[in-house]
């Protein structure tokens, strides 16, 4: 991780979180600042999923929620009742889980895509092309329609806020 400021939580806010992931059935836990992030796979102050339970603390990056988020939307089911920590899946799933992540930066104010491509560099997320930005934009075609199989995109490459259901 660089040393590039990116979005908090706690700039952002809590309700705008909440009722994103609520829409798609995640539930939202936020923890006390300085207490550990029950799973978090990077470790603090990056997000943390257990079962159907997104752990976020106040210094919690956005893009790590949003990351760590869609991997739960983007997941078959049957993964998520166990699910602790490591999210496992393809690399076509975190391909997919980038460019969600992207699409619904635009869902949360003060965020945007632009604001998420940004922040996701300066956290050090790597694409062949240099940039998420970049990457979206041009070589992330796959990745789209992988969403729109399964689901979580439209025709139109919008949003359904539905999460994988095979």
């Amino acid at each position: 991780m660089s040393g590039t400021a990116v979005l908090t939580c706690a700039e952002l806010g809590c309700a705008p979180l909440e009722e994103l992931f609520a829409r798609y059935g995640l539930r939202v836990a936020w923890v006390e600042e300085g207490a550990a992030i029950p799973g978090s796979y990077w470790g603090e102050p990056e997000a943390g999923l257990i079962g159907d339970t997104l752990y976020l603390r106040p210094d919690t990056p956005v893009h790590s929620a949003l990351h760590e988020g869609c991997h739960w939307l983007c997941m078959p089911p049957r993964r998520r009742p166990t699910l602790h920590t490591n999210v496992g899946g393809s690399q076509m799933e975190e391909n997919a889980t980038c460019y969600l992540q992207i699409l619904l930066a635009d869902h949360l104010p003060g965020m945007g895509r632009a604001r998420m491509c940004a922040d996701m560099d300066g956290w050090g997320y790597s694409f062949r092309l240099g940039s998420a930005g970049v990457w979206f934009e041009r070589d992330a075609e796959d990745a789209r329609d992988w969403l729109v199989h399964h689901g979580l995109l439209d025709c139109a490459g919008q949003p359904t806020f539905r999460s994988r259901q095979d």
